[in-house]
Formats: C-alpha cells, sequence, structure tokens
C-alpha cells in the first residue's frame, strides 16, 4: 500500500497533477480587518489557526521566552470560565485539541476537531484566546517545566552549538532572540506580566486566521466575528524582514567537554520573497545531498553532517557537523563548495531532487494541520499564502543555470562556531575559506 501511495505522488511530482489540498478552490476575506484564509479540505477535520504575528521582534532580548510561554499559559492556567482541568476535560471528550506554540516569526493557536463536534470546540477555542486566566499557580508550574526543559536543552550539544552560532551570527539583530527563552528570562516572569504582554499583542492588525475544513463561509465569518469581538485593533503591524551576510570569515571557539566536537556553519540565503528563493531552496537540498555523500560516506569524518536553510523573516544557510577531524571536515567542505561553484549542479541533479522535494511535499501536507501549517508560513513570510498552493509547478519550472546560480549567488563568507577540544582545530583553515582560493572565480 505504502508503495502505491509512493508512486501516486512521485506521478503527481513529475506530471501536472496537483497535490489534494489545491484540488478545491481555496479563498481569503476580511474579516472586522483581519485576513482569514479558507482551505476547503474534503474531509470531516476542522483545523483551525489564529495567529499572531511578530516572533522575536515583539519583545526585547530580556523578555526572551514570554510569548512562547503566554501561549502554554493559554491552555494550561484555565480560563475565567473553566478552571485547567475542567477546560481539557470538556475537549477530552470529543478528542478536541487546543493548544499554542511560538516561532521566531509568529505564534499560533491551534483547534483541531471533528467537524460535528466544531460546535462544542469553538466556545472553548475563544475562551482560550480572548480570556485565559493566567493563574499565578498554573502559571509557576508551567514555568518550572520550562525551566527544566531549557537546562535540559542546553546539555544537548547539537542545540547548544545551534544557539551558539545564532547568538554570534545574529548579534545585535531580533534573530540572536531564543523563542523559547533563556533560563534567566524565564525564571522572572510572573503570570502578570505575561499576562499583560499577551494582551498588547492580541491585536486585529497582528493576526491572520486560516480554516482548513469542509466549512460553509457564512458559518466562518460568524464564527470569526465572535472571536474578533472583544480584541482591539492594535497599530498598523508589518514583520520586518532582513538580509544577512557576512562579510568575512569568522571563526569562534568555545571548549567544552564532549565525546566528539562540534562544528557549525551560517551563511547568506534568499529573503523570503525573493526571486530565488525556491532555486536557493531546491540547491541547498541537493548540497545536503552531496555534503552527507562527502563527509559521511566518502570520507567517515562524522555520522549526521547536515546542511539545511533556514527559513524566516531572516533567512540563512546552516551547516553542522561532529566531528573527531575537525580540521579534516573543513578541507572536504571547502573543496565540494569551490567544485559547485565552479561547476554548477548537473540536470541530472537538479531533476531528480525536484522529485524529491515535491513528493516529500505531498506528502508533508496530507494533513489539515499540516496544509494550514503551509498556509500560515506563505502568507507571513512571503505575504502569498497561494504560493502554498502553486509551490509544486513553480518548483518544477526551475532550471539547473538558476539553481546553480542561486547557490553560486549567496554561498559565502561563512561564521564558523566549534564547541569541543580546541586543541583539535586549526581556526585559520576556517578563515581562510573558499572565497580566498585563487582558482574559484566566483564572489559573493
Amino acid at each position: 500500500m505504502k508503495k502505491y501511495i509512493y508512486l501516486l505522488l512521485l506521478a503527481a511530482a513529475t506530471t501536472g497533477a496537483k497535490p489534494a489540498f489545491a484540488q478545491k478552490e481555496a479563498y481569503e476575506m476580511m474579516v472586522d480587518g483581519v485576513k482569514v484564509i479558507v482551505q476547503p479540505s474534503g474531509n470531516d477535520i476542522v483545523e483551525i489557526q489564529t495567529v499572531i504575528k511578530g516572533g522575536v521582534q515583539n519583545y526585547p532580548a530580556n523578555k526572551q521566552g514570554i510569548e512562547a510561554m503566554a501561549m502554554t499559559a493559554l491552555t494550561e492556567c484555565g480560563t475565567l470560565k473553566h478552571d485547567k482541568n475542567s477546560f481539557k476535560n470538556q475537549l477530552d471528550k470529543i478528542s478536541a485539541g487546543v493548544y499554542g506554540g511560538a516561532t521566531k516569526n509568529y505564534s499560533v493557536i491551534k483547534l483541531n476537531c471533528i467537524k460535528s463536534d466544531l460546535d462544542v470546540a469553538w466556545p472553548l477555542y475563544v475562551e482560550a484566546i480572548t480570556m485565559p486566566k493566567f493563574d499565578a499557580k498554573e502559571f509557576d508550574r508551567i514555568k518550572q517545566d520550562r525551566l527544566t526543559g531549557l537546562k535540559s536543552q542546553d546539555s544537548n550539544p547539537d542545540y547548544a552549538i545551534d544557539k551558539f552560532a545564532d547568538s554570534l551570527a545574529f548579534a545585535g539583530r531580533d534573530y540572536a532572540k531564543n523563542p523559547a527563552g533563556t533560563p534567566q528570562t524565564v525564571k522572572a516572569l510572573t503570570a502578570e506580566e505575561t499576562k499583560k504582554y499577551y494582551e498588547s499583542v492580541l491585536t486585529k492588525s497582528r493576526l491572520l486566521v486560516v480554516v482548513v475544513a469542509d466549512l460553509d463561509r457564512a458559518e466562518i465569518e460568524t464564527k470569526v466575528k465572535g472571536l474578533l469581538g472583544t480584541i482591539k485593533k492594535g497599530a498598523p503591524f508589518e514583520l520586518k524582514k532582513s538580509f544577512f551576510r557576512a562579510y568575512k570569515n569568522t571563526f569562534s571557539a568555545e571548549g567544552r567537554e564532549l565525546a566528539t566536537n562540534y562544528v557549525e556553519g551560517v551563511t547568506s540565503g534568499p529573503a523570503p520573497g525573493a526571486p530565488d528563493f525556491d532555486a536557493f531552496n531546491v540547491a541547498m537540498r541537493i548540497f545536503a545531498d552531496k555534503h552527507f555523500l562527502d563527509v559521511r560516506t566518502n570520507n567517515g569524518l562524522s555520522y549526521a553532517p547536515q546542511a539545511w536553510f533556514s527559513v524566516g523573516s531572516t533567512s540563512v544557510a546552516k551547516f553542522s557537523v561532529s566531528t573527531t577531524e575537525p580540521d579534516k571536515y573543513i578541507a572536504v567542505f571547502d573543496k565540494l563548495v569551490d567544485r559547485l561553484k565552479k561547476d554548477g549542479f548537473s540536470a541530472a541533479d537538479v531533476a531528480d531532487m525536484k522529485v524529491t522535494y515535491l513528493t516529500g511535499f505531498y506528502y508533508k501536507n496530507e494533513t489539515n494541520t499540516a496544509q494550514a501549517a503551509s498556509i500560515v508560513s506563505n502568507e507571513v513570510l512571503h505575504n502569498n499564502w497561494r504560493r502554498s498552493l502553486t509551490l509544486a509547478e513553480d518548483v518544477k519550472k526551475l532550471t539547473p543555470n538558476q539553481v546553480s546560480d542561486a547557490f553560486r549567488k549567496y554561498i559565502g563568507n561563512i561564521v564558523w562556531v566549534y564547541q569541543g577540544d580546541k586543541k583539535k582545530v586549526n581556526p585559520i583553515l576556517y578563515t581562510n575559506g573558499t572565497l580566498h582560493n585563487a582558482d574559484n572565480p566566483v564572489t559573493h
């Protein structure tokens, strides 16, 4: 059965077929000044996501974690009508879910239920958003849980190296902030302060509502209007986008007693909405495969080398590896980048990745929740939610030259960070970088 499904998706990726969620016409409407995007689902599941735009742009560095704590408190601290247990028990009776989360670019409060249970679940969803209690005792409980989680994360080398890389690459920028917070900032938060903060960002000017469900337009409009009834308009808001560029190669190291050494690099990537965004996305996926092949398979330098395109209001390319031989790794990395900048990607590379990428795209968007998330990210970051429906066709049109040129354009100077045995790494090998090789004619 799985093989049959795969073949269907493969056919869709290579022909004119569209994914299931794009077959029914999606639409948008304005309700009391808030954009509402509706994607008919073709099933009996209702997924509604209410988005608060801004993310790390909404708070100063000394308040990191406040929005994430607010999102958790909406369902973990009860409402003015129900305490925490009563609220959850009512949702459990109908197997519905209401939960919130925060990212660097936006926060989202989600509702997932069966269509026949929407009239029971919807009032609870509205309560969570518009009348959260922020009970002090429950808030202290979730704060302690968050502190435990943050301390656990800090002991994870993969998390620690990425956090270290962000702190240096984005120093002085909003993107240096961790939406989950730090032990110091979260510990200082109070229920009352977090409640006031939440009320300050819960404005119509920051909101977006996405509905993936088979519901009548009039019903959606009525329900959303009721949700927005007590929410203030707020000052105009626009998510700020910024381009990241490293003007020289840098290397920063922290000595740590680890079983192996960790290396991560950060360099440029196109901003959402840039004409070469899709081409670079495909380029980085091809590079990730070649990076894995050269580093692990051909040279045995790491168990799980990674390369990826980290998309957001500030988009970057990242490279990560754990290795006992960091100097050998950078030699392999530089050689690979130099070759690809000089020769580009082959037609076969690009054709194969199109199929792989689009097949994965269809798989990931099988659920209502995933479809809503795709619409949200495209609307917030690209100002174009319809991109979630046209992406397949856009990617199919890419040429090998477009993909190769995007890679050449953005992969340049790199902010390198290192954690581990400092005696095993030569910083000069990282700061010399690929751009300083005389046989590489490409400049950033």
